[in-house]
């Protein structure tokens, strides 16, 4: 009996939605003469058990809803659909491909939603309905932001990301929303690097004090149209629920920035650079103390403990003098080459004196 009553509740489950027969990912390039674009760092993905593969690592999208990122002729929005999305936005700046989405979109209905549009402008707080949201300590929400990205758009995109997730804002308006993304294989590492390895980096710090990032597997160059010269890591991230650093994110950005400047040398000198040069040496030692960091590891040996000691005594002398927190070595070292370049002694020292009037 009970067999029985199993297989009838099987049987009433709606099946998942499968697209009609279409045109290959392949025929609709020739169909629309697309070509990628190298300016752009376009590489099409038309191996559909790849873009299948790229799909399970969000996990179940049945009923979901999902942000696709740049979805070019379409091969990974085809796996997206597959895999039971209830609603699907997809965010296209190239005008050449919203034809083919469009083809996909009547294959849809209702199910699919084109943007022309830029990413890293679109406003994705507004891109789905509020009902969907979780509370931050809960649950991730039913919503994936999934997407082969170009090259060249996605290290500023995924900070840009790491951003939204310290303030809560963009796609987080909803909850702890999660990402499954494709970088260049050096990217993907850096981002998923631990303490002490080649390839840590601000990225890898920046990464992991804000989610859990796994790296998912490897997809060849060979696989994808033109060929990169290089491999594609996919990589899922996980926004935490507490951040691993509770200051702003530009402070935390700013000191892991200064401190991996000089990512072969004793850390300190990194941290130097925060500081104007006339306070410099005494400030560098006061954040080192009140961190307690040892000055001769090096930036890659640095764990997220330490840079949270490092910016919670950062923030603290920036409490003190609000000042600090504007200061740029940078704009320090330009007065300077200004103040060579001036050939009056006078106006020599006026420049040299104006340099001197830094914050400490």
């Amino acid at each position: 009996m009970s067999t029985f009553i199993r297989t009838m509740a099987a049987s009433r489950k709606l099946p998942l939605f499968r697209l009609p027969p279409l045109p290959t990912v392949g025929e609709l390039i020739k169909l629309y003469n697309l070509r990628a674009e190298k300016q752009l760092s376009q590489n099409f993905l038309l191996d559909l058990k790849l873009t299948d593969k790229i799909v399970r690592q969000a996990g179940s999208l049945r009923d979901a809803y999902v942000c696709e990122v740049g979805p070019g002729p379409g091969g990974l929005t085809r796996s997206i659909l597959n895999a039971g999305a209830a609603d699907l936005l997809v965010v296209e700046k190239d005008t050449r491909f919203i034809p083919g989405l469009k083809l996909l979109s009547e294959a849809a209905p209702g199910k699919l939603r084109i943007v022309h549009g830029d990413i890293l402008t679109y406003r994705t707080d507004r891109g789905f309905p509020q009902s969907i949201s979780k509370p931050w300590e809960g649950d991730p929400p039913n919503l994936h932001i999934i997407g082969n990205l170009p090259f060249s758009v996605s290290t500023p995109l995924i900070i840009k990301w790491l951003e939204n997730i310290a303030n809560r804002t963009g796609p987080f308006v909803y909850g702890r929303t999660r990402l499954t993304l494709t970088f260049q294989e050096e990217v993907a590492e850096r981002l998923t690097a631990s303490t002490s390895s080649r390839q840590r980096s601000r990225l890898s710090v920046m990464a992991q004090y804000l989610c859990t990032v796994r790296s998912r597997f490897t997809i060849p160059g060979r696989a994808f149209v033109p060929k990169p010269k290089v491999d594609v890591g996919v990589v899922h991230f996980t926004p935490l629920v507490q951040p691993q650093i509770e200051q702003p994110f530009k402070m935390v950005e700013k000191v892991v920035k200064n401190v991996f400047q000089f990512r072969r040398k004793h850390c300190y000198r990194g941290v130097e650079m925060l500081f104007p040069e006339a306070c410099r040496v005494d400030l560098t030692q006061e954040m080192l103390q009140r961190a307690d960091v040892d000055p001769t590891l090096r930036p890659t040996e640095l764990t997220i403990p330490h840079f949270r000691a490092l910016v919670d005594a950062y923030a603290h002398l920036c409490a003190t003098d609000p000042s600090l927190f504007h200061y740029d070595f940078r704009d320090e070292l330009r007065a300077k080459h200004v103040s060579r370049k001036t050939d009056s002694p006078a106006d020599t020292f006026m420049d040299t004196s104006a340099t001197s009037l830094q914050p400490c």
